[in-house]
C-alpha cells in the first residue's frame, strides 16, 4: 500500500485517537519494605486526530514512562488507555514510536532495519521492500539504504528511527525526546524537515505526541503543549501553541509563550490561567516531599551561574539566560533552583536575580567563597544539617552512610535517594563541613569544633 498522509478531520469534528485517563504509576510494589514510590499521579490527556501536542517537563517528571505506556509498553497501577474509546490491554496496535537512543540493529542494513516493522504484516517480500525504500525516501535516506548504522552520522540514525516508525503507517506516532542526543544544528534541521513534512500532510499519520524537555523545540513545533511538574508526575498546565506561522520566528508572542512556560516550571504556585489567553490549570502540583529535594549540581557550574548573573547585571530572563549558556530547560532550571535554595538569587515571573549573598559570593576570593557556601549551606540543606547533627553525637565522630539512605528510601526511590546523598557529600565537601570515606561509606568529621562553631 502506498505511504499517504490520512485526511485530518476538520477542527469541529476532530476524533479522539488516544487518550489517558486518570492514570497512576507506582514501581516497587512494597515487598523489601519501602513504600512503592508513585511516579505519575491520575495524569489524564485526550489527543485528537490532526494535532501535534509536545509533552514538557523537568527530568524525572514521569513523561516517558506515560508514553510507554500510552504505547502499551508499560502498565499502569491505576487508570486506564483508551484507543478509540476502548481500553488498551498490550502493545497498542496504532502507535509507533521513535526514541532517544535510535535503537537501531548494528548487523542490519538501512534498507532491514526500516523493514523489520514490516515483519508481522501480512506482506510479500517484495510489498516489504516497496513500501520500506518509500519511507526511506521520505525521510531523506534515498542512497544510503545498503549502509550499515556504524556508517551513518547520528542525524542520519534517526532519521532510520523515523522511518522504521512511519514505514507501519501509525495512526499515532510517539517521539521520546527525538533530537536530544543530536547536535543543535543537526537536531534543528531534522525538526523542521520533520514538521514540513507533518505539515504537508505527506506522512501517514493523524496525530503526534513528542515527549522533550527542549521548551523552544516544543514551542516550535506543537499545537498544544502540555507542562509537566515532577514528584510525582502531574500535568500542572496545558497552553495553546502558537499559529503556525508564529512558530518558528523569534517575535513577541513566541518570546511570550517561552517566558510563560519557565514561570509555570520555577513558580508551583504561579495562577495559570492569568498567564496566557487559553492558558488552563490541569493539576495542582504535589505537595511538598517530607524531604527538601536537592538540585544535583555541581559547584563549578553554579559558580559560573552565579558570576554570570553578577557580570549581567544580576537580573536575567530564564529563556535569555539559557540562550547565553546555550543550556536546555533540564540544564538551566536545577542550576537556578540550587541558587535559589542556598538563598544566593531568587526566581519570579520568568526572571532570576542575585541576592546580596549571590553578589558576595561572585565576587569573593576563593576563601570567602567556601565560607559563604559553608553558612547558606548549613542555614538552608535540611540534609546537610542531618548529618552534621548525627555526626556530631557519633562515636568518633563517624557515621555509616545506611541508616541514612534507608530514612531517604522512604522519599525517594534507592537511585534518587542516592542521587541525593551524593549531591549533599559533593556540597558538603567543597564547604569542609566533614569528610566521606568512599570505600566504608562513611561520613566523618576532621575537626568537628570547626564544624560545630561553623553551624
Amino acid at each position: 500500500m502506498a505511504m499517504q498522509r490520512t485526511p485530518i478531520d476538520s477542527p469541529t469534528k476532530q476524533e479522539i485517537l488516544l487518550a489517558a485517563c486518570q492514570i497512576t504509576k507506582y514501581y516497587g510494589n512494597g515487598g523489601d519494605g519501602r513504600e512503592p514510590i508513585l511516579v505519575l499521579d491520575q495524569v489524564s490527556l485526550e489527543l485528537r486526530s490532526g494535532e501535534f501536542v509536545a509533552l514538557l517537563g523537568p527530568s524525572g517528571s514521569g513523561k516517558s514512562t506515560l508514553l510507554r505506556i500510552l504505547a502499551g509498553l508499560v502498565a499502569p497501577s491505576a487508570g486506564e488507555v483508551l484507543v478509540h474509546g476502548r481500553q488498551l490491554y498490550g502493545p497498542n496496535p496504532h502507535v509507533a514510536m521513535v526514541f532517544q537512543t535510535f535503537a537501531l540493529f548494528p548487523w542490519l542494513t538501512v534498507l532491514q532495519n526500516v523493514e523489520l516493522g514490516l515483519l508481522s504484516k501480512d506482506l510479500t517480500p517484495e510489498e516489504r521492500r516497496a513500501q520500506a525504500l518509500q519511507a526511506i525516501d521520505l525521510i531523506g535516506l534515498d542512497g544510503f539504504e545498503a549502509a550499515y548504522p556504524r556508517e551513518l552520522s547520528g542525524g542520519m540514525k534517526q532519521r532510520v528511527g523515523f522511518a522504521r516508525a512511519l514505514v507501519v503507517e501509525p495512526e499515532v506516532l510517539l517521539m521520546d525526546e527525538p533530537f536530544s542526543a543530536l547536535d543543535v544544528l543537526v537536531a534543528e534541521n531534522l525538526r523542521h524537515e520533520l514538521l514540513d513534512l507533518w505539515l504537508a500532510r505527506r506522512i501517514p499519520t493523524r496525530a503526534i505526541l513528542m515527549v522533550t524537555h527542549n521548551i523552544e523545540e516544543a514551542v516550535s513545533m506543537a499545537d498544544r503543549l502540555l507542562v509537566f511538574s515532577a514528584n510525582p508526575g502531574r500535568i500542572r498546565a496545558e497552553l495553546p501553541g502558537l499559529p503556525i506561522a508564529e512558530r518558528r520566528a523569534r517575535g513577541p508572542a513566541r518570546a511570550q509563550l517561552i517566558d510563560t512556560i519557565y514561570r509555570i516550571m520555577t513558580n508551583p504556585h504561579e495562577d495559570v490561567a492569568k498567564l496566557l489567553p487559553g492558558a488552563q490549570l490541569v493539576q495542582e502540583p504535589a505537595p511538598t516531599p517530607p524531604y527538601q529535594m536537592l538540585p544535583h549540581v555541581g559547584i563549578g557550574e553554579l559558580t559560573g551561574l552565579i558570576e554570570q548573573l553578577h557580570a549581567q547585571g544580576g537580573r536575567r530572563g530564564l529563556d535569555d539566560l539559557a540562550r547565553d549558556l546555550q543550556l536546555e530547560v533540564d540544564e538551566l532550571l536545577p542550576l537556578v533552583e540550587a541558587a535559589d535554595l542556598l538563598d544566593f538569587a531568587e526566581v519570579a515571573e520568568g526572571d532570576v536575580w542575585l541576592m546580596a549573598e549571590g553578589h558576595r559570593f561572585a565576587e569573593a576570593g576563593i576563601l570567602e567563597e567556601k565560607e559563604l557556601f559553608r553558612r547558606q549551606a548549613l542555614a538552608r540543606v535540611e540534609l546537610i544539617r542531618e548529618i552534621m547533627r548525627d555526626l556530631q553525637a557519633a562515636p568518633k565522630h563517624r557515621l555509616s552512610e545506611d541508616r541514612l539512605l534507608a530514612r531517604l528510601e522512604e522519599t525517594f526511590s534507592p537511585v534518587e535517594a542516592r542521587r541525593q546523598l551524593d549531591t549533599a557529600i559533593d556540597w558538603a565537601r567543597y564547604a569542609e563541613l566533614f569528610g566521606y570515606d568512599d570505600e566504608k561509606g562513611e561520613f566523618f568529621l576532621e575537626e568537628p569544633a570547626s564544624a560545630l562553631r561553623d553551624g
